[in-house]
């Protein structure tokens, strides 16, 4: 893993962005790992034209987990839902910037699979 990525992840890890909840939400998006025990939920509201007004999410669970998370709810800000149900587990991976193995790779995408169930919720 590159210095720059470990950086990110560590800073997402240490100061998570949009933790929280949204007793309101339009989706809510539950996934856990039995393997590992990590956990997220994932919230969005959306505005009157459509666009994740609010996003929140939070969880448990090693470093990756949790800075994908919140590396995840800043990529969703200002995106429709049509916009938001495009996203990927190629572009969570991305956005870590590291090859991954299986089991750290279902770390790294667990919030997007939150936010899968939340979408067809």
């Amino acid at each position: 893993m590159s210095d720059l990525y470990r950086e990110i992840i560590i800073d997402h890890y240490k100061h998570p962005r949009n933790v929280g909840e949204l007793p309101e939400a339009d989706v809510h998006g539950h996934e856990d790992n039995s393997v590992c025990g990590d956990v997220v939920d994932v919230f969005i509201s959306f505005d009157d034209q459509g666009v994740a007004s609010e996003i929140k999410w939070n969880g448990e669970g090693c470093a990756l987990s949790q800075a994908s998370a919140s590396l995840l709810s800043d990529m969703l800000k200002g995106k429709t839902r049509e916009e938001i149900a495009q996203i990927t587990e190629g572009d969570i991976l991305e956005v870590v910037g590291t090859t991954l193995n299986p089991s750290r790779q279902k770390c790294a995408t667990l919030a997007v699979h939150a936010l899968y169930k939340g979408l067809k919720g």
